[in-house]
């Protein structure tokens, strides 16, 4: 089979169903966000050499494959298999991220992406990641999607979060508090 079809080179494309939409559909674009996240994920995994880190990211970025198939679903087509999004799922990222915050100190001011170029890319996943739940969000003010989907990406940008924490507690980098200028009491 070859990768190129040949089917999209007038700017539309497939949802899983066969309904053809433009390539600037919500849906594309949502689908297209959750596979960049999943595209910085994977290079956040290949650089950590914590393997119960490794093997969550693995997880997610399964988790990740599952809403982007919803997502790619033609609406209402009953006549194709879709994965389910499991509460478990939300459960392992919430009980990740009480684990990692048991060891880090309260936080108290907002802080500054960065400190390792491996925060910084936690960061930039975080971003995107929370890019996605806009997408989403805009799709579910008009459709029918699985509660599941906003609630999985709402926590796995908390989890970002954290395990951008983690990652600069673990690797002794600095975590810099934002500063306001002109704030007095700062």
């Amino acid at each position: 089979m070859k990768i190129y079809t040949k089917t999209g080179d007038k700017g539309s494309t497939a949802l899983w169903g066969g309904m053809r939409v433009s390539k600037h559909h919500p849906r594309i674009e949502a689908y297209g966000t959750i596979d960049e996240l999943n595209a910085w994920i994977g290079l956040i995994r290949d650089q950590t050499a914590l393997e119960k880190q490794k093997e969550e990211l693995t997880a997610i970025q399964n988790h990740l494959f599952e809403i982007g198939s919803l997502l790619a679903a033609e609406p209402g087509n009953t006549k194709i298999w879709l994965p389910e999004l499991s509460l478990t799922a939300i459960n392992e990222l919430e009980n990740s991220i009480d684990q990692m915050e048991q060891n880090l100190a309260p936080l108290h001011n907002f802080i500054l992406p960065g400190g390792h170029p491996i925060v910084s890319q936690a960061h930039i996943a975080r971003c995107v990641c929370r890019r996605a739940e806009r997408l989403v969000v805009a799709i579910a003010e008009h459709e029918m999607l699985p509660d599941e989907i906003l609630m999985f990406l709402n926590r796995l940008s908390d989890y970002l979060f954290v395990f951008s924490r983690f990652l600069t507690s673990y690797l002794g980098a600095a975590e810099i508090p934002w500063k306001p200028r002109g704030n007095p009491s700062v």
